[in-house]
């Protein structure tokens, strides 16, 4: 790539609390529900991720929908209740920001800030978080090439903020056998094009449930740094990406085939 970059491919480790994510530290293990619904939920997937061994919790509650008539999520409420789980079980929070008029909310609630797919473009936000002093992950737009990936990180760092983990959660292609196209050629070019961590979705990557397990094992045998899967209580209940969803069973299984 001939543009001029900050992020020319030295490796960058990016520290939550007393996690350090890249380089040669243990790969981490980001689980949660696609969405916030209610305390008792979080609280109950804090406590069953916490006993497995998750690192990070995940939850969103400012959702992005296609439909405007599907659950958007139940905003600051939701916020203070992954941060009572998180606080409860002693979890770094991660969830998603979508308007920048949020932000003061994030940066008093959460450890990690999510760039989802949709906002990978949104440069005026991108170029607000670069001033911020807390972790971002960038998840790469579900059409973006890496290129355009690539820059999307760059504003961040242009604008002061390095400390970016990557998330590649696959990628727009013609078969409508997955929800997306798993793109893991994007691990390794990724970490030598930017020197940043990068994890993987393979829950969006994928959107089939029997495919996360191998996906999640070749995403790590690519060089990936971590990986992030929706995990729910009784997944037929959820009122986002229920058929994606891992039971705290399927979790726990996945959790010690990948060596944890």
């Amino acid at each position: 790539m001939k543009d001029k970059k900050i992020l020319n491919g030295q490796e960058i480790i990016v520290n939550v609390r007393n996690l350090k994510i890249g380089g040669n530290n243990p790969k981490i293990f980001i689980g949660g529900p696609c969405s916030v619904e209610s305390e008792k939920q979080i609280m109950t997937t804090a406590k069953h991720l916490k006993e497995i061994g998750v690192d990070i919790l995940r939850g969103g509650v400012f959702k992005p929908r296609t439909s405007p008539y599907a659950f958007q999520g139940l905003e600051e409420e939701g916020l203070k209740m992954l941060r009572k789980a998180g606080d409860e079980f002693d979890l770094p929070i991660i969830t998603e920001l979508m308007d920048e008029k949020n932000l003061d909310l994030m940066l008093e609630y959460t450890d990690i800030i999510q760039i989802g797919s949709r906002n990978m473009y949104n440069y005026p936000l991108l170029k607000t978080l670069g001033g911020v002093d807390k972790p971002v992950l960038l998840k790469r737009g579900m059409s973006a090439t890496i290129k355009e990936w690539v820059l999307a990180a760059e504003y961040l760092a242009a604008h002061g903020n390095k400390n970016i983990i990557l998330c590649e959660r696959g990628v727009r292609g013609f078969d409508n056998y997955t929800r997306n196209m798993l793109d893991l050629a994007a691990v390794p070019i990724m970490k030598r094009e930017t020197g940043l961590p990068i994890i993987v979705d393979p829950s969006h990557g994928t959107g089939v449930k029997w495919l996360i397990p191998p996906m999640t094992k070749s995403s790590l045998a690519a060089g990936a740094d971590g990986i992030m899967v929706e995990v729910h209580p009784n997944p037929c209940e959820a009122l986002s990406d229920g058929d994606q969803s891992l039971t705290f069973e399927e979790y726990e299984n996945l959790y010690k085939e990948c060596g944890k």
